[in-house]
């Protein structure tokens, strides 16, 4: 078979060779073009190449197990799952099965990561659930860290404060390990543990210059002397959250030296343990050098008091920013914090009772003038007096969460109406709330 060409015959190739050989030529032409078009395409479809700063990124997104898991895809992705960098922040979570419904760390994961990773590790947290069995369990990991040197700490209960049931010389031991090997630690939150004075001098010693960071609230077996050691001796303390038990005059005074740094966020729990407990009073002065030394710091004040309990109380100013009431308060206590809180900038009251709060409000209106945010739940406000209250704070308030019941109509505004009133006030669309947001 010829066909023409230029206007020249040519022939066939396959007219000069047999079926088989010419197929067999055609492959091999084939063969020789995809390989050809394979050398010159880039190789980023073999998941094996990705570079290892990719793998790390991608890493860091998996879940502990799925990281496991792909580790054992080839050689590349193991190296990467042992990289140094993939293990300097990790969340141990130690549940126990048959009590709880979270996931737990696998106890093979955790061997592995103690015998190949505790040097690398330094942001750790401990999330355990109420078991005591998990509470120990962490505080055998903690024993173990003796080659790390950790910047931050986080010891998490996420139910009832399972630390306290460890024995105390168990918890202390395996917290002084950490304390005496981490030479930077900067970083501690270990609220509801029975941390005690002994240990807090072991982490002064060790790590005064680096913490900055320190949230103990609930720890019953710390006393004033021992918070003060910690602040006496660790100048770069910014933040500090502790039971109202442990706050003394001498506390301030220390945080308010020259050689302090500027105190940036005070966290105090006002707790009632039982009816009858008596509170101690902190002196006007104390609050004054705390002021006069950090004037932009942060005061957050938490009240589980029963109302015959806030006698020592807002009777003198007191520099307190974020103010959060969980159980009843009275109207008489509400009233001097209108008086005596001129740097309030939130506050939330979750009940009160059934006596409208109108005066009080307008009050804390006109003497906290930087408040922003406000959150009320079981008390009553007339819709007239609420109104008024937006009114002279007017778009200052970022956050306001009142619930629907707390609005009571008068013969000014019905509920009807007053979204619109506070609305136009706000500059912004408002609605009351029909559960608490805070």
């Amino acid at each position: 078979m010829k066909r023409m060409k230029g206007g020249e015959e040519v022939g066939s190739d396959c007219s000069s060779e047999s079926p088989p050989e010419a197929c067999k030529k055609v492959r091999s032409q084939v063969s020789e073009d995809e390989a050809e078009v394979a050398a010159s395409e880039p190789r980023g479809g073999d998941w094996s190449l990705l570079p290892e700063e990719l793998l790390l990124h991608i890493f860091q997104y998996l879940p502990l197990l799925d990281r496991a898991y792909a580790s054992q895809v080839c050689r590349g992705w193991n190296q990467a799952f042992h990289m140094p960098e993939l293990w300097r922040c990790f969340e141990f979570e130690l549940n126990q099965p048959a009590s709880s419904y979270l996931k737990a760390t696998h106890p093979d994961l955790i061997k592995q990561i103690i015998k190949r990773h505790s040097n690398h590790l330094q942001y750790v947290s401990f999330k355990v659930d109420s078991s005591m069995e998990s509470a120990e369990a962490a505080c055998d990991i903690l024993s173990q860290l003796v080659n790390c040197s950790l910047k931050t700490l986080g010891l998490i209960s996420t139910a009832r404060p399972s630390f306290m049931e460890v024995p105390k010389s168990h918890f202390i031991s395996a917290l002084t390990v950490v304390f005496v090997n981490s030479k930077s630690l900067s970083s501690l939150k270990i609220d509801d543990t029975p941390v005690d004075d002994p240990s807090l001098k072991v982490l002064v010693a060790n790590n005064s210059d680096t913490l900055k960071l320190l949230k103990m609230s609930s720890c019953p077996h710390v006393s004033p002397a021992g918070i003060l050691c910690v602040a006496d001796q660790c100048h770069g303390l910014r933040e500090l959250a502790l039971n109202y038990h442990l706050l003394s005059d001498e506390l301030l005074l220390a945080l308010s030296s020259e050689k302090h740094v500027h105190l940036e966020h005070l966290r105090i729990d006002v707790v009632s343990e039982n009816p009858s407990q008596h509170f101690h009073t902190i002196k006007k002065s104390s609050w004054d050098a705390m002021v006069r030394h950090s004037p932009k710091f942060n005061l957050v004040m938490y009240f589980f008091l029963y109302e015959d309990e806030f006698g020592p109380f807002f009777n003198e100013e007191i520099p307190v920013t974020h103010l959060y009431f969980g159980r009843s308060v009275s109207k008489e206590v509400l009233g001097r914090v209108g008086l005596h809180c001129p740097r309030l900038v939130e506050l939330v009251v979750c009940a009160n009772g059934l006596r409208p709060l109108d005066e009080e409000l307008i009050r804390i209106a006109k003497h906290c003038t930087q408040l922003s945010a406000i959150g009320l739940g079981e008390c009553e406000v007339s819709c007239s007096a609420f109104v008024e209250f937006v009114k002279m704070c007017g778009r200052r308030l970022s956050q306001l969460s009142i619930m629907e019941e707390v609005l009571i109509p008068d013969h000014k505004y019905s509920l009807d109406e007053i979204h619109w009133e506070v609305s136009k006030h706000l500059g912004r669309v408002w609605f009351p709330d029909m559960m608490p947001t805070w």
